[in-house]
């Protein structure tokens, strides 16, 4: 696999840097959980943990539709599970959850999130609907650049308990 993030020139701009980074991040998590049955995907092979895969990939369309439509675009459409009954929802309501479903919902909400970016120049603010407290779209993509980061280790763990690879 090539990292496209190395490849950039050392002096490109900062937007696509952000960018790129970003889109790594999203193209890793699919690549982690590529030729898993839906099962698997569902799997908790943590024993000490709650998390599957499929629990992480919903996890991070509901982070992708939070940062970019409710905070930044301020247009929020509403929760993309139920969070009612349990704020987990996305990680621990997986029993019926799909592959082929969850990776359309996090491709929709990632699709969504691209727009707005594009639309946008980086220091475009949003606000936190609860808060009040601003964001800036540089501060938006760093910080879903490092979401995504953080989860991926998770699903490094997850995927080599399934089946001892790491989706690399």
């Amino acid at each position: 696999m090539i990292d496209e993030r190395f490849a950039l020139p050392a002096t490109v701009d900062e937007r696509t840097l952000l960018e790129t980074f970003l889109d790594f991040q999203r193209d890793a998590l699919v690549r982690k959980c590529a030729g898993l049955t839906d099962a698997q995907l569902r799997l908790r092979p943590v024993p000490s943990s709650g998390l599957s895969l499929i629990g992480l990939v919903r996890h991070l369309a509901t982070v992708e539709r939070w940062y970019f439509q409710a905070v930044l675009a301020g247009a929020f459409p509403g929760d993309l599970f139920d969070l009612t009954d349990d704020p987990d929802a996305p990680f621990t309501d997986v029993a019926r959850a799909t592959g082929a479903e969850t990776f359309a919902l996090w491709r929709a909400e990632v699709a969504t999130a691209r727009r707005i970016t594009a639309e946008r120049p980086l220091d475009a603010v949003g606000h936190h609907p609860g808060t009040g407290s601003a964001h800036s779209l540089r501060w938006i993509l760093a910080h879903m650049t490092d979401e995504y980061a953080r989860h991926l280790g998770h699903a490094d763990i997850l995927r080599e308990a399934v089946d001892g690879r790491t989706g690399e």
